[in-house]
């Protein structure tokens, strides 16, 4: 079998004679005796206390006598290994176990519960886990994901591999123990489309802890509502009173803000508008006037126009202010003319290659491709794929650019919805693991 960690033993009667390695299903079939062999009880659970990013340590069990379930403190163990765990002391506190902050129960919490696994942004199921003697006594060190077959016969087992803990973030839903878990900083690692495809596949307990600790960074979790599906979007925000929502839409493109506004319950678009800042509210408002299958529907309002007498210089310059725009939409920049029509474009990439003294005007192609906001998405499309675009833009009837549309936009619409049920992509994870065992 291999272990996730190779660590030193621990000081003590519990490690001198005993092997580095123990298993909760293990531990769990045992009972505790007292140091005079008398039988105290069954193990019912193991704890563990929480550190940070250091791995959580054993502080003791939890064993059932009769209806009653106790604290025994590690320190009192003399064995694990033995077929009952064997206690120093005949002396056991009766008092009623009860969790304190920062605790962890393995079988409780974690056992048979699924876990995010942060290396390959999936939920996976904790079958068994791992405790390694340490330095500092005994630790949660790995935890194994990978069912048993049904087919293996009793001494005939494979086992799999034990995965290092560090890779995993425990949903347990433990109010008390939050503030010592600091699953937001691992979550950022994330992109928000994996955050999205975690939450649509996770139960409602697993979606509320996610969102939870998601919410704490509200930009972060305006980026995952975007990529939510429209019938998860839409339910997770019905959850929420209309202030809350309209701190998330605040926060959200305008062009996604009102697909979002448009799934609400009727009676709830309106006073969301209301609650949304005048600047998003005008240009969500605008976006509603237009049917969703259409370039007006599509379109985002997020671009740079400039006028052509703007310098190279002071376009690149603009781009790099513009930190709250649509990235998608920075890869090009529009230039008008003198009645602020619609004349040239420049890719960025052109712009970085020109003289920076020159004007926009003339380092743009003249007279680019666009649509007016009518254009239905075949048009779209084929005008996009025809002239190899990333970006077009959506003009009004006197050439006025009112919106610009992405290449994202296009895919979100196109690709079929079953598609968006995939197998998500593993992550490169270069935190550091302990050595394993061979």
């Amino acid at each position: 079998m291999t272990s996730a960690t190779n660590p030193q033993p621990a000081a003590g009667p519990t490690a001198q004679d005993n092997p580095p390695t123990l298993y909760l299903s293990t531990l769990l079939k045992r009972g505790a005796v007292d140091a005079r062999g008398q039988v105290l009880g069954r193990l019912a659970d193991v704890i563990v206390r929480l550190r940070g990013d250091s791995y959580p340590q054993v502080t003791g069990l939890v064993a059932a006598l009769g209806r009653r379930r106790v604290f025994i403190p590690a320190d009192a163990v003399r064995s694990w290994h033995t077929e009952h765990i064997e206690l120093t002391s005949a002396r056991v506190d009766l008092r009623a176990f009860e969790r304190r902050s920062g605790e962890v129960l393995l079988r409780t919490d974690v056992l048979g519960h699924r876990l995010l696994d942060m290396a390959h942004a999936r939920l996976v199921r904790a079958y068994d886990i791992e405790l390694a003697a340490s330095g500092e006594g005994w630790i949660l060190a790995g935890v194994d994901v990978h069912r048993a077959h049904w087919l293996h016969l009793p001494g005939r087992h494979t086992h799999h591999d034990y995965q290092d803990w560090k890779q995993f973030e425990a949903l347990i839903g433990h109010q008390a123990s939050a503030s010592v878990r600091t699953p937001l900083a691992r979550l950022r690692r994330l992109k928000p489309a994996q955050l999205a495809d975690l939450l649509e596949d996770a139960s409602d307990a697993e979606q509320n802890e996610i969102l939870t600790h998601v919410h704490n960074d509200p930009e972060l979790e305006a980026d995952v509502f975007e990529e939510l599906d429209e019938e998860r979007q839409t339910r997770l925000l019905a959850t929420r009173t209309d202030g809350e929502v309209a701190d998330v839409l605040a926060r959200m493109r305008a062009d996604d803000a009102a697909d979002a506004i448009m799934d609400l319950a009727q009676e709830r678009r309106q006073r969301v508008l209301e609650l949304l800042p005048a600047a998003q509210r005008s240009q969500v408002m605008t976006l509603l006037g237009y049917n969703t299958a259409t370039a007006g529907g599509l379109m985002g309002m997020d671009y740079v126009a400039l006028p052509d007498h703007t310098t190279v210089a002071d376009a690149l310059a603009a781009v790099r202010d513009a930190t709250t725009t649509q990235p998608e939409a920075l890869t090009s920049v529009y230039s008008l003319d003198t009645d602020g029509r619609l004349a040239g474009v420049a890719s960025l990439v052109r712009l970085l290659q020109t003289d920076p003294a020159i004007t926009v005007g003339t380092a743009a192609e003249p007279d680019p491709v666009r649509v007016y906001p009518q254009a239905d998405l075949i048009e779209v499309t084929t005008v996009m794929a025809d002239y190899n675009l990333i970006t077009l833009p959506v003009v009004d009837d006197h050439d006025h650019i009112i919106g610009v549309i992405t290449v994202d936009d296009v895919l979100e619409v196109v690709i079929p919805p079953n598609w968006r049920q995939r197998e998500p992509a593993p992550l490169h994870d270069h935190t550091d693991h302990p050595p394993t065992k061979a």
